[in-house]
């Protein structure tokens, strides 16, 4: 599922390294209308995760889930699940505007829930979301796959944990991708179930910014949006960015597009930039461009010491999946904070609110 071309499909594959003994941390999946639920559940797998069930209302997503992850149960109904009490999280990738409803009744019946992101679209589901998490004291989280699952990213991440690079003062995030409109499910171009492109693929990017930049809240000074190339479908954002300020004077800048050309041969070109008061880091995450058949996890870091090109692919790993494991079973959390999954969303959905329409 690894795909190259398309990043809807891009669900990337670690080494298996559990955290927990086989049978201790059950889970299941509803709600397959992204391909990035491959990557959720890859992830928690090589943890140590047991993939019990899926339930979607499509049986041709279905049988293609099932195909990929032999021996899982096909759930007859999403109750079915929802009443396992041996299932302790489930994980979706739901149609975006959906994803938040899902949230609700998975906490309420008693379990964590790990979705896709976007997380939700509005500040009503935001808010519906945190009462529910205060109320059942269960876990809505995110995947952020553009830090979570790639290993420039937490390579990075340790790097600026390590005082690489000092205080982190801005971030600067290109998040490129292929439209590939034609593999595109419908929903994907109404606004309403997508939730705009600031909403939804600019969520990896703020995400990015607070982790790296240690920001708990921030405002969205600029946001702009457009449809440049794509008058077939009126509600599709095919270009947006945003300038942001965190609370304690960090910045961040970035574009996300859907203008990856064809000839290239990743479905984007994705990029960071953080800047330190006493260094630099750059990330390619997927590719070199002009490299054919390159691979991703190049990171080169600048600072008082020295200049390093550093080769993460296969070295570094995905830590988040055990972290949450553990953070379930322990109700700890080191893998992400509530908070933080919270604020990276409210703050997409203020950026999409207020963003001017360039065209």
């Amino acid at each position: 599922m690894a795909s190259r071309s398309e990043g809807m499909n891009y669900a990337p594959k670690g080494k298996p390294a559990p955290v927990v003994k086989q049978g201790d941390f059950v889970f299941a999946a509803i709600g397959l209308d992204h391909g990035h639920i491959y990557g959720q559940c890859n992830g928690l797998i090589e943890a140590g995760g047991v993939l019990k069930s899926v339930y979607d209302p499509d049986p041709v997503k279905v049988n293609k889930f099932c195909e990929t992850y032999t021996g899982v149960k096909r759930a007859a109904s999403e109750d079915e699940i929802l009443n396992d009490r041996e299932v302790l999280l489930v994980a979706g990738a739901a149609v975006t505007s959906e994803r938040c409803a899902l949230g609700l009744r998975v906490m309420s019946a008693g379990k964590d829930y790990f979705t896709d992101k976007a997380p939700l679209t509005t500040l009503e589901q935001l808010d519906a979301a945190k009462a529910k998490v205060k109320e059942t004291g269960k876990k809505y989280m995110v995947y952020y796959s553009e830090r979570l699952h790639v290993e420039s990213a937490v390579f990075a991440g340790q790097l600026i944990e390590q005082g690489a690079i000092g205080k982190v003062i801005q971030v600067i995030g290109l998040g490129p991708h292929r439209l590939s409109a034609q593999s595109r499910p419908e929903w994907f171009f109404k606004k309403e179930k997508y939730g705009g492109i600031l909403c939804d693929v600019g969520s990896h990017q703020i995400e990015q910014f607070l982790f790296y930049a240690g920001e708990k809240d921030a405002i969205v000074v600029r946001s702009q949006i457009a449809n440049y190339n794509n008058p077939q479908y009126p509600e599709l954002d095919d270009f947006g960015d945003a300038m942001l300020v965190g609370a304690s004077g960090a910045t961040h800048y970035f574009r996300v597009d859907w203008f990856t050309p064809n000839g290239l041969q990743m479905w984007g070109d994705g990029r960071s930039f953080i800047l330190g008061t006493e260094g630099y880091i750059e990330q390619r995450k997927y590719m070199q461009l002009g490299e054919k058949g390159s691979h991703g996890g190049h990171v080169y870091l600048a600072n008082s010491k020295e200049e390093t090109y550093y080769d993460v692919e296969g070295k570094v790993g995905y830590p988040f999946f055990g972290q949450l494991i553990l953070d379930c079973l322990n109700r700890t959390e080191n893998a992400m904070t509530q908070e933080h999954a919270f604020k990276a969303a409210e703050l997409s959905v203020r950026a999409q609110m207020q963003a001017v329409k360039l065209t």
